[in-house]
């Protein structure tokens, strides 16, 4: 039984993009993002959640999984992060091995945490010095 509904999807230009967080919302919407046919690498803290989703959606263009947020990101054209808060956002985005990291100039962030605008404020700031859209 798949965790997404069914749905119809418009032709669209396929596009290599990275999920950060497995939970409640991410799972389902990186999976809409994998039926829609594009190349999706996700990340999860606990790592089953990852490797249960990237079974799941075996069949869909090219899914994978990332021992980090830093190699997820790697090669994305857009990065999608939704985890739980604060503390939990900035620990995936930043230093070595976060998602920040492994972004070039012209990659999009877009952050679907339930978090603070100062946050929001803070990792936008850092992305833009990097050349990254927030």
């Amino acid at each position: 039984m798949s965790s997404i509904n069914a749905k119809t999807y418009e032709p669209a230009a396929s596009a290599h993009v990275a999920f950060i967080g497995m939970g409640v919302m991410g799972y389902p919407m990186a999976g809409h993002l994998a039926s829609a046919g594009h190349a999706v690498t996700v990340y999860n803290r606990s790592a089953a959640k990852a490797e249960a989703w990237g079974k799941e959606f075996a069949a869909s263009k090219a899914p994978k999984t990332a021992p980090t947020p830093r190699e997820a990101a790697k090669g994305a054209s857009i990065v999608f992060c939704c985890v739980g808060n604060d503390d939990d956002l900035r620990s995936v985005i930043l230093g070595p091995d976060g998602a920040l990291a492994g972004m070039k100039a012209g990659t999009v962030l877009i952050d679907h945490t339930t978090a603070s605008a100062m946050v929001a404020r803070e990792l936008c700031d850092l992305a833009q010095k990097q050349g990254v859209a927030f």
